[in-house]
Formats: structure tokens, sequence, C-alpha cells
């Protein structure tokens, strides 16, 4: 029987530039974290990748950690039942042991490249990194833009909305969720805090599929910018963790101070903020949809029309203008593999990953 995968982004493409969340692909009392060193095209995500397949046909759960600048990669692999995970600890994630031996080690693909072939290509390698360097300043410059925009367009929506009834009916919805909760006081919740959706070379993307894997009811939140969503999840964030209860808190992947959404695996909830850019398709759920549209006062968002129609432009063209350079900063990235590619010896890697593959199953044994 094959085990379930779930997927999650630890790091993303922000108005803050890149955000990480790398502190919490793994809890630090890991059995074994595998950090992953070398340059691009060196195979690292393929290393993990084939890991996660065998562990997957095993029967063992595992989660994949994407990568946000790049849609066919991943930057981590856990194993959750046997602790073990496996962290690309390249740029911009910088991640290095932070217990060597005891839990840490790293994995070096560099040991296995022809450094005289790579060395040949010294002044393109330099020059490619530096444009994608670039390409990514101007992406997150045109994000923080969209962002500046966005709080505008927040402002005249707040400015408009009547916030008691909000209040009255998060009241509520926390009083019909948590009715039949037992606290538990004995421990401290834990909070995960991830990314569900993220913004990359092929525009908005997220993986609300495998993230409600276990998810029965589905609260999908409704509404313009600055109508209290993320409010509303914060406060059921707080609720819970006020119970004992653990959670999964995804956030916003343009300003990631905020919330897109909330699982609580216990209950078997969600709460989703189910507006643009985020897509998502939630028929085979049962779901209660709140539109938060329904308190804003219309005369006085007559008095806005003009500025929230010049908001909505302005923000959607930094936007998409984001997402064209980090494409363009993933294609000159492409073309630096290139460089890296002809001069790995990928059968060494391949004896090198079939190696931890067979001390992560020696693990499986003494759980």
């Amino acid at each position: 029987m094959s085990g379930k995968l779930r997927e999650f982004y630890p790091g993303g493409n922000t108005s803050y530039g890149f955000y990480s969340f790398y502190d919490f692909i793994i809890d630090k009392d890991a059995t074994r974290i595998f950090c992953i060193k070398g340059g691009p095209g060196v195979g690292k995500s393929t290393f993990m990748k084939a890991i996660g397949q065998v562990m997957l046909e095993k029967g063992f759960d595992v989660e994949l950690h994407n990568c946000s600048s790049d849609n066919n990669s991943i930057d981590g692999l856990v194993i959750p039942a046997l602790k073990i995970a496996l962290i690309d600890g390249t740029a911009p994630h910088i991640v290095d042991p932070k217990n060597p031996g005891a839990v840490d080690e790293i994995i070096h693909l560099g040991d296995y490249w022809n450094e005289e072939g790579i060395r040949a290509n010294k002044s393109e390698v330099l020059s490619s990194n530096a444009r994608v360097g670039r390409l990514f300043k101007i992406a997150y410059s045109s994000l923080k833009e969209a962002k500046v925009v966005h709080d505008e367009w927040e402002s005249y929506i707040t400015e408009s909305m009547d916030f008691a009834p909000v209040n009255k009916i998060t009241r509520y919805v926390a009083n019909e969720v948590f009715a039949d909760v037992e606290p538990d006081f004995s421990r401290v919740a834990k909070a995960r805090h991830l990314f569900g959706s993220a913004i990359t070379p092929k525009g908005a993307t997220n993986k609300l599929d495998s993230i409600l894997l276990e998810v029965e009811d589905v609260y999908i939140l409704r509404g313009e910018p600055g109508t209290g969503k993320s409010s509303f999840i914060g406060k059921m964030l707080e609720r819970a963790q006020e119970m004992g209860i653990d959670t999964e808190i995804y956030h916003c992947p343009l300003d990631p101070e905020k919330f897109d959404f909330l699982v609580i695996p216990k209950l078997k909830v969600a709460f989703i903020n189910g507006t643009d850019p985020l897509k998502v398709n939630l028929s085979k759920f049962t779901t209660t949809e709140i539109d938060f549209d329904q308190f804003l006062d219309p005369d006085k968002l007559d008095t806005y029309e003009k500025e929230i129609d010049s908001c909505k432009e302005r923000f959607w063209d930094a936007y998409h203008r984001g997402i064209e350079y980090i494409s363009q900063a993933k294609k000159v990235h492409d073309e630096m593999e290139e460089y890296y590619i002809p001069n790995m010896n990928f059968a060494a890697i391949n004896a090198k990953r079939d190696e931890i593959l067979k001390r992560i199953l020696k693990y499986a044994k003494e759980f």
C-alpha cells in the first residue's frame, strides 16, 4: 500500500524578498536531517525525489517541500513517521547543521563534479549568477510595489466595512467548530508555519489538494482585500492554541505577515481565503461560505470607486511584472545549469543516493 503525499512551499517569493519558513520543515529533535549542498543542476532535487518515491512505495507518508522559483524542483523532503528530512541547503535558503553529527549532516554533491570543466565556464557562471540576482531584485521590487498598492486598496475597503457583524460571525463559527473539543492544558500546542501557495515562474500556484488531504469541512472566506479574512483566520488560530490543539498555518505569498489558510488536523477543519489570485477547487469537501463583502457600506464604496479601480489596475500590473521577472530568472538559472550538468558524475551521485536510502531504511527498522 502506497503512502500519502502532501506538498507545501517552505519558502516564497514575496514583497519582502525571499521569505523562509525552513525552520518549520521538521522539528529540531529529528532523527536525521540531511543538508544537501551543491550548485545548480547537480541533481539535488532529483536526489530527494527518488528517495521520496521509494519511501512512498514502501508505504510511508511523504512530504514534498516545493521550490517557489522552479515549478519542477523541490527544496525538501520529509518522512514524518521516521522524523527524517532532506533539505536543499544552498542559496537563497541557506541551511546549515544546527546539531552536527547528533542530528544534522551535510551531503556535498560538489564532491562529484569535474572542477576543471566548471572552471572553464567561470566567467559565464559569474555573469549568469549576477543576472539571476538582478532579476530577482527587480521581481521583489515589483512585488513590494504590488503590496503598497494592495495596502491602499485595503484601506478603502476597511473604511467601508462594518466589523461588528464580522465579530459576531467570528464568535459563532469559533463556538461551532470548537463546541465538542476538550481542551488539553498538559502541553503547549504546536503551530507549523509554511506556504501553501506561491508566486512562481508559472504564476500563482497552490498545493491545496494535498494540504487538505485529511480535511472534511472547509470554511471558504470570500471578500475584498481589507474585509477581515486574515484576521478571522488569526482568531481561529488563537482559539485552537488556547485549547492546546496543533495547527498548520499557511501564509500569504505576497504578504507573509497575513494568513491565507489554516488547517486544524485534529478537527479535520480548514479555513481558506477563497479570493484571487488563489484558485481553488473545493467541490469534494463539505463547505461553508462566508461572504465578508455583505458588510460593506455601498455608499462609502461609491466614494472611492475611482481609487479602487485604479488600485486594482496598478496592483495586477505590478504583480504580473513580478512574475515575469521571476520567470526570466528561472530561464537564466536553467542556462547556468548547463555549465554544471555535463561536468557531473551522476553515477556516483546515484550511488550516494542509494547509500543514504539504505541508511533511511535502517532507521525505519528501528522505529
